[in-house]
């Protein structure tokens, strides 16, 4: 259809119908286009031209000397006057090419609403018959979309129906192929239920492009009944029709309802093209279905079908990675045999397959075989070296590499690396020294890995000094080194030197993990530096490194120790508002302040709530907490919390179960005076002879202010035999 309109646009040259005589037209509908003046008015035409186009016209007015005159004037205002001045003329009648060429421009510069007007004057043109508008309603869908003027063919598409012009099936497919690309499923259904409507039946494209939007949808379960159901309508699915639903369900992991479509392939016989296989296979290996993938592949070649690099690479992958490794060289070998060049990727999949199987002395061999000349497989089989321990046949490998000159900065890195983690460091400076004469620049992987040695090692001074270097060349150390580095300096009290290793890394935006950040803090912390801390901890968080409650504790109980009270309570509400937990030290460090100042009831306030975040107290901190509590009467406030720490079994002395029973039996407590009784007495211990004496009714009421109470013969009966046994 394309091939037939095309002269149309680009010839002056019109099918027979147009040369039908202007005077055999007897049209009153069309003697004047409907096209609304204030429409029109909005973007005025260009008179000059409009009036030379008219004189040229009016010498001979004929549709093809309009539709010349149409083309070559590119204002569409202008053009729109022609047009009308044309269809006023009595002498002249539009015809379905000069429609056509209306309607195009007008379609084309995305006037919908008044291409549709000269839509509905054209078929109301008595004297052509409905072949005529088929075919010119066809020409426009085609050309719109092969244009990507959507609305516009889909308006022509709407009234071409409503006229009863059925469009053929090429027509109606191109255009269900448009809005498919465009994953418009809304269209494409209206689309085919038009063509239903109409009584065109759908053909394999029709289908297929059904299929393919519904699948982009995610409807998987109706395209596959619509594949299913293929058959019923007497259409045989074809390559395409199996990729577009075997790709829809591998895509969403329906492996098994994907297998089982691919059960069929075979009914196809010889009618599998490239695509299919190019398509399905790498989605078969990335789905773990490598058997599948390569019988599809073997089907592939034994249709003489040549598998494209990316088959070839996936397959090699997969089988590296099932350790399939003789099938991998098998394809390997078919591939050159073939002309085609692997890919690097491919030989490192491979060299990386060894290492996994410990195969060492097989990926040697491999590169004896394989010419290969660029540096990443090399590069693998060091990793490989590395990753076990194997430094030493790395260095040896490396040797080898020099002497085929497939060496670059990785491959000395890596070596100099491994013999620093091992800290043969004298060995890696060797190593340096040959990378140097060989031409190869260290860069800052080598001096990462350098710094890392001498760490290890506790050579910090000549650390130091290769860093002093990193600073000059303006370079970016590996995370793992800063860290290394900055924990060695901490632990050999070089506290200046590691803040001057933070700030260089902060400022190229590097990060250091919270851990060795808090090493840092506690070693300027144990100095007495705390203004020091805190502004560090401050400047860390606008660089990117994490302080936690760890960071925050050491500095607060450094504060406290110090008395600096109103700076510890500034910090503790930083991190209640980061919503950070607190953890024992800070819980201790407040506790312990607040008995100090009396404050019990702060302090049982804290107590509380410490117990209720699951952290249990050390014995310093109970013991406090018991004192002082006991010294205001104040026992039973945190009796509760008292239950559920010596609950614990909590090692801390006897002591603090007679304070406990002593404070909460004067405080009028007796019951829970008694729970504690029984607690003491589970764990073996005695009380001591006050808290005896007490309980007993041996120490006088008058000094004790204790009124008798009858249910505690029976425990004065338990102390006494106590006793009497020790």
């Amino acid at each position: 259809m394309a091939s037939r309109l095309r002269p149309w646009c680009n010839s002056k040259k019109f099918p027979v119908f147009v040369y039908i005589s202007s005077c055999s037209y007897s049209i009153s509908t069309a003697a004047k286009v409907q096209i609304p003046l204030d429409v029109v008015e909005k973007n005025p035409a260009n008179f000059a031209q409009v009036d030379d186009a008219i004189r040229f016209l009016r010498e001979r007015l004929h549709p093809d000397r309009l539709v010349s005159v149409l083309d070559s004037t590119h204002d569409l205002n202008s053009a729109l006057k022609i047009f009308k001045w044309a269809s006023a003329q009595k002498q002249f009648r539009q015809t379905a090419v000069t429609y056509c060429r209306m309607i195009l421009k007008l379609g084309l510069a995305s006037r919908v609403q008044e291409m549709e007007m000269l839509l509905n004057e054209m078929t109301k043109i008595k004297m052509l018959n409905k072949e005529e508008l088929a075919f010119s309603f066809s020409f426009l869908v085609e050309s719109f979309c092969r244009s990507q003027r959507l609305d516009g063919a889909l308006k022509v598409f709407e009234i071409m129906n409503s006229t009863k012009c059925y469009p053929q099936i090429s027509t109606c497919n191109l255009l269900l192929g448009t809005f498919v690309e465009k994953r418009d499923l809304e269209r494409v259904i209206f689309i085919y239920k038009e063509m239903v409507k109409a009584g065109t039946v759908p053909n394999i494209e029709t289908l297929n492009c059904l299929m393919e939007v519904l699948c982009e949808s995610g409807r998987m379960e109706i395209a596959l009944e619509r594949f299913r159901r293929m058959q019923q309508k007497h259409i045989n699915p074809n390559s395409r029709s199996f990729k577009i639903i075997t790709v829809g369900l591998l895509s969403r992991n329906l492996i098994t309802e994907a297998l089982q479509v691919l059960d069929h392939i075979s009914d196809l016989g010889n009618h599998i093209d490239c695509d299919f296989y190019n398509s399905v296979i790498p989605l078969l290996c990335k789905t773990n279905k490598l058997d599948e993938g390569i019988s599809l592949y073997r089907m592939m070649r034994g249709a003489c079908l040549l598998p494209n690099l990316a088959v070839y690479s996936t397959l090699v992958g997969a089988c590296c990675e099932s350790h399939q490794l003789d099938e991998a060289i098998k394809l390997l070998v078919e591939m050159t045999d073939l002309g085609l060049t692997p890919g690097i990727k491919m030989y490192v999949d491979v060299v990386n397959g060894y290492c996994q199987l410990g195969k060492f002395a097989d990926a040697e061999s491999f590169f004896d075989v394989n010419l290969v000349s660029e540096a990443s497989p090399y590069n693998s089989l060091i990793e490989g070296y590395y990753k076990v321990g194997k430094i030493f046949e790395a260095s040896v490998f490396l040797n080898k590499m020099v002497e085929r000159d497939v060496c670059d900065n990785f491959s000395w890195n890596f070596v100099i690396k491994g013999l620093s983690e091992k800290g043969w460091i004298d060995k890696a400076h060797e190593v340096l020294s040959r990378m140097i004469v060989s031409s190869f620049m260290p860069d800052s992987a080598t001096y990462s890995a350098i710094i890392s040695g001498f760490c290890k090692t506790s050579r910090l001074e000549e650390a130091l000094d290769i860093f002093s270097h990193v600073c000059a060349k303006d370079w970016c150390l590996d995370l793992a080194s800063y860290s290394e580095l900055i924990d060695a300096l901490c632990h050999s009290n070089k506290i200046r030197a590691a803040l001057e290793v933070f700030q260089y890394m902060s400022s190229k935006g590097c990060t250091l993990p919270t851990s060795s950040f808090n090493i840092l803090i506690g070693q300027i912390c144990l100095i007495g530096k705390l203004d020091e801390a805190i502004r560090l901890k401050s400047f860390a968080s606008h660089s990117g490194t994490l302080s936690s409650s760890t960071t925050y504790s050491t500095i607060f109980c450094s504060l406290c120790k110090l008395n600096r009270v109103k700076s510890a309570l500034v910090l503790l509400a930083q991190m209640l508002v980061n919503g950070l937990l607190l953890e024992s030290s800070v819980y201790a460090a407040l506790i312990n302040g607040l008995c100090a100042d009396n404050r019990t009831k702060d302090a049982s306030l804290v107590f509380d709530q410490m117990v209720c975040d699951g952290i249990i107290p050390d014995s310093d901190t109970l013991d406090t907490i018991v004192m002082c509590m006991a010294d205001h009467s104040q026992l039973h406030t945190v009796r509760h919390c008292l239950d559920r720490v010596m609950c614990e079994r909590v090692t801390f002395c006897s002591n603090i179960y007679n304070v406990v029973i002593n404070g909460l039996w004067k405080e009028g407590y007796r019951d829970d005076a008694c729970k504690f009784l029984d607690q003491m007495l589970e764990r073996g211990w005695i009380p001591d002879a006050a808290t005896h004496s007490l309980l007993t009714r041996n120490v006088a009421s008058e000094e004790s202010g204790i009124k008798e109470v009858g249910d505690f013969d029976k425990i004065g009966s338990i102390l006494a035999e106590g006793l009497d046994k020790t």
